[in-house]
């Protein structure tokens, strides 16, 4: 069976935890990390019930997409529902992992699913983010460029969205005399200038594979000091970011649209802005809260803004530009789960994986 740690591992290969807001708190939250999995139940928030339903089924894993812990904790008295949960998945042994923003963030994550959920195809990040790329330039001997190079790739260098192994390369001569304490490749300790074809090479990476990518480049590099340059990019990261947006494969009238979203989410009630007089054809989306998306979506051109959590005063803010439909915080992130199965699935083969039971929706409706 393998470890929680390699569950860890599975989760953060797909949506690391560099890519979480500030303010989240992804991650291991409860548990030893190295004790082999006995199952694993997945949930949209860890509570007691959850806690109950994964002993019930021999789970010493319980991954949610809402973390249990934002703050610190000062007490462990039972005084509220986190310090049970908490108290209890500790005397049970049980791990307790949330995968929040970070799956948010990362496009074949939250959005991507609800989207599809939708009825919804060329997604696009709505509010992509800039300033987590890096740029390295090195120079490697021309008969060491390809095992070098594929130790950077294999490190995750040189992936651009749905393209892998991507690099600039030019061939150059590269010019460099060793000192006496030096220990060279080529040539030798105190010798003369060297001269030697070299190839340039620039590779784009995110910024938090920059230990394991300079770490696979000094791996590999035959020099005794590898040069190298590293710059950070202001480009705009369109895989990375915060919503979606969309096209249906025909327009549909917004109320009958808006119908089909309430049978199919089982949805209680949809609070909405006026629907606009014009068929829906571009919807942008955001699981959980996200009013602080609107005007993403209304620059995006959407005919519709399906989220949750919506004050009434941010109602105002559509201006009869946009439909905003509130569909819930809950009921939009509640197929979180299925990812996570999915997730689990194509990774491992040998655990138990269970989906939970227990509707923790806070919200309920007469």
């Amino acid at each position: 069976m393998p470890k929680i740690s390699e569950i860890i591992r599975a989760i953060e290969e797909f949506a690391p935890l560099p890519f979480q807001e500030s303010y989240d708190n992804a991650g291991l939250i409860v548990g030893d990390a190295s004790l082999e999995v006995t199952g694993v139940l997945v949930c949209l928030d860890s509570t007691e019930a959850v806690i109950d339903e994964a002993i019930a089924n021999n789970c010493n894993m319980v991954i949610a997409h809402h973390p249990i812990v934002f703050g610190g904790l000062k007490r462990f008295t039972g005084a509220n529902y986190i310090q049970r949960t908490v108290i209890k998945a500790i005397k049970n042994d049980i791990a307790i992992y949330a995968a929040h923003t970070n799956l948010d963030n990362v496009k074949a994550g939250v959005n991507r699913m609800f989207a599809e959920k939708l009825g919804l195809e060329n997604l696009k990040i709505l509010a992509p983010k800039s300033g987590n790329l890096i740029k390295l330039t090195t120079f490697i001997p021309e008969e060491q460029e390809e095992a070098v190079m594929e130790a950077m790739h294999k490190a995750g260098a040189g992936q651009i969205g749905e393209y892998k192994n991507c690099s600039f390369r030019q061939l150059g001569d590269g010019y460099f005399q060793p000192s006496e304490n030096a220990n060279p490749t080529i040539g030798k300790a105190g010798g003369g200038l060297e001269k030697v074809k070299e190839v340039r090479v620039e590779v784009i990476f995110d910024a938090h594979l920059k230990g394991r990518v300079l770490g696979a480049l000094q791996q590999a590099h035959p020099y005794e000091e590898v040069a190298y340059y590293l710059h950070a990019l202001e480009n705009t990261n369109h895989h990375i970011g915060s919503g979606m947006v969309g096209t249906l494969p025909e327009p549909i009238n917004m109320r009958e649209y808006l119908l089909k979203i309430k049978q199919d989410f089982d949805l209680g009630v949809i609070k909405h802005t006026a629907l606009l007089d014009r068929p829906v054809k571009k919807v942008a989306i955001c699981g959980g809260s996200g009013s602080f998306l609107l005007r993403n979506a209304i620059g995006a051109k959407a005919d519709l803004f399906i989220t949750g959590d919506f004050k009434y005063h941010e109602f105002f803010d559509a201006e009869n530009r946009i439909t905003i439909a509130d569909i819930g915080h809950y009921e939009s992130e509640v197929h979180t789960k299925a990812l996570f199965v999915e997730l689990l699935k194509k990774n491992f083969v040998n655990i138990a994986v269970h989906v939970s039971q227990v509707n923790t929706n806070p919200v309920s409706y007469i």
